[in-house]
């Protein structure tokens, strides 16, 4: 038997702790080449009302993460099959899944809890719709390690009354989004007496409550509220309870969805033919299929808006459509599903740029409260947030025009700067969120009253609406 010396013991000891210490190394080669992984979730709906927003929510935010992210798209024609190569930094962003919503807050809440909690997401972009958002937000205040940027919903409680802190919109609520029609109603339209139908959720609440504080800011009166409810098919007995078109000045609309076609239907049914001075609708009169069912029946009618401005042109929203359509050719850049979700994705590079690619609560305070934003125009072109991280955005008010080739498309016709959510302090934390009965019609003071810019040909000029 060999006879081990106190010097061989040394020796081996020796040997061994360089091994272990080349191992060690090696290992910590290994694993500094392996990027941190962050997990996304992209929650819309593809059921429901909305769903034929599924691929341009995905197309917005994958629009984003192919710009400033790497991404590399799987299907031009398809957003929905997928992206691959995300990565910010030595940070991978991996898409764990699109959540399929149908506008309802039980799917939503299942959904959202498959995708943070089976799938473990770090990182939430969406929901689409008001209630799912107003739902979000509460399991995001139950969930403060998880981060959430909202999609495309326009609810007001969200960001308003719930206002969680790991819950971020970079773009404007339902009710911002009509600031300014009211008065053009009032103005150019010489509106005094109006009658509103609106869906009955949250979404079509704070739709309303913009049109509602708008007009009867500068003096008209809302005579009449119906609220059919989302998804209805027939609307013969909702369209009943609005005043005949003798009996008022006009209607405002916030039917939106696949309800939008059928409510007018059922009007027309009821009363005749449609007059186009007489109607006013939100977002879903010009956007999303509407310029081909509903707007070729208004052709002259006004719409709210969705902080987006078709056929204005400057640079920076030029590169963006021209990046966006090259990219996905079948999903249109103009349109504030494809923006919102966008914007929200382009939001959270920044975020991980900053943050060194940490999530939670050192995400949440490196996402950025100030964002260039291709529609944006005032603050130096940037979009900024609020105390409870909700977007003060510009807003443009529109109007259905024919083309030369006969189609009809929604034109910026107004343009109302940094519009916040509050309305100018009329919409409160502590007050009730849009409902039926809110907001009351009474004349108050909104920042941007007497100072609505027109816009002509494209180009917005110093006239103020009169």
């Amino acid at each position: 038997m060999r006879r081990v010396t106190l010097r061989s013991w040394k020796t081996a000891a020796v040997l061994v702790m360089a091994c272990a210490a080349v191992a060690l190394g090696a290992n910590g080669s290994l694993a500094a080449s392996h990027a941190k992984v962050v997990k996304v979730a992209i929650m819309t709906d593809c059921k429901g009302a909305f769903a034929f927003g599924y691929d341009f929510d995905i197309g917005g935010a994958q629009g984003a993460f192919a710009q400033f992210a790497h991404g590399v798209t799987k299907n031009h024609a398809k957003p929905s099959a997928g992206m691959t190569g995300i990565h910010v930094g030595s940070t991978q962003v991996k898409i764990v899944g699109y959540g399929c919503g149908n506008d309802t807050v039980p799917l939503a809440i299942t959904e959202t809890k498959r995708l943070m909690e089976q799938l473990n997401a770090d990182v939430e972009i969406g929901p689409l719709s008001g209630d799912e958002a107003v739902a979000t937000a509460n399991y995001a205040k139950a969930h403060p390690t998880k981060t959430f940027i909202i999609g495309t919903a326009g609810s007001q409680d969200p960001t308003m009354q719930i206002a969680p802190k790991n819950m971020f919109r970079y773009h404007g609520d339902g009710a911002q989004w009509n600031a300014g029609i009211g008065e053009l109603a009032y103005k150019k339209l010489h509106w005094r007496k109006a009658a509103i139908i609106m869906d009955d959720y949250s979404f079509g609440w704070t739709s309303a409550a913009g049109m509602i504080a708008d007009f009867c800011a500068v003096g008209g009166d809302i005579v009449k509220r119906v609220f059919p409810p989302l998804n209805t098919t027939d609307y013969s007995s909702w369209v009943r309870q609005l005043p005949p078109p003798n009996q008022v000045d006009g209607y405002f609309s916030a039917v939106g969805g696949t309800g939008t076609s059928a409510m007018l239907k059922a009007f027309e049914q009821a009363y005749g033919k449609l007059n186009p001075k007489q109607w006013i609708g939100n977002l879903f009169f010009g956007f999303l299929g509407a310029d081909k069912v509903v707007a070729p029946k208004l052709v002259g009618s006004y719409v709210g808006g969705f902080g987006n401005n078709p056929g204005v042109h400057y640079p920076k929203v030029d590169a963006y459509r021209a990046f966006m359509t090259k990219l996905y050719p079948k999903i249109p850049a103009d349109d504030g599903f494809t923006y919102n979700y966008y914007m929200a994705a382009k939001a959270l590079v920044q975020g991980l740029q900053k943050s060194g690619g940490a999530v939670g609560a050192k995400l949440q305070a490196s996402l950025p409260r100030s964002i260039n934003g291709p529609f944006q125009i005032s603050n130096g072109g940037f979009v900024k947030l609020d105390s409870r991280r909700q977007a003060i955005q510009d807003q443009y008010q529109l109007q259905l025009v024919k083309n030369k080739d006969g189609s009809v498309s929604p034109q910026v016709v107004a343009y109302v700067p940094a519009v916040d959510q509050s309305f100018g302090g009329l919409f409160k934390p502590t007050s009730p969120p849009p409902g039926r009965t809110q907001p009351p019609c009474k004349r108050v003071h909104t920042p941007w009253q007497g100072k609505i810019q027109l816009v002509v040909n494209g180009k917005i000029t110093k006239q103020v609406l009169k």
